[in-house]
């Protein structure tokens, strides 16, 4: 019976293993240097764990290509910056810095480093936690 007890409680522990590693640093997994993308929006997607917005951006020969923009959980975006499911919507054009992922997918993180703005008008509507807002829009609005 102690055996039982130990096997049980051992597969317990494995699967709570599974459950803390599941959300895992990206040490790695981004490029040092940040990158800019501006394109349209496709789809904003406030979901946990983290929220993510898709955008059409147009690659060197013009075609489109979507990007997945990979931010932090939707409670901060709404806490901290106001977002609803309308501060973007598909249409809108918006400029993204953050740090692409190495596999040179169409993909970028916005959780260092990173800024969003709304294209028209200069909005800036997200900031990473390690930068402060910006006084004045950056020269490409």
């Amino acid at each position: 019976m102690t055996k039982l007890i130990a096997a049980v409680a051992g597969c317990g522990l494995i699967g709570l293993a599974g459950s803390v590693s599941a959300h895992h640093g990206d040490a790695g997994r981004f490029e040092d240097d940040v990158t800019t993308i501006t394109g349209s929006v496709v789809a904003l997607q406030l979901i946990n764990p983290h929220a993510s917005i898709l955008v059409s951006v147009p690659n060197a020969e013009g075609a489109p290509v979507t990007w997945h923009v990979e931010m932090e959980a939707p409670q901060r975006l709404q806490r901290e910056f106001g977002w609803s499911r309308t501060t973007v919507t598909p249409g809108t054009t918006i400029s993204v810095t953050g740090r692409r992922v190495k596999s040179g997918a169409p993909n970028i993180n916005v959780t260092e480093r990173a800024r969003i703005f709304i294209v028209d008008g200069c909005e800036e509507i997200y900031h990473s936690r390690d930068l402060e807002p910006l006084a004045e829009p950056p020269n490409a609005c």
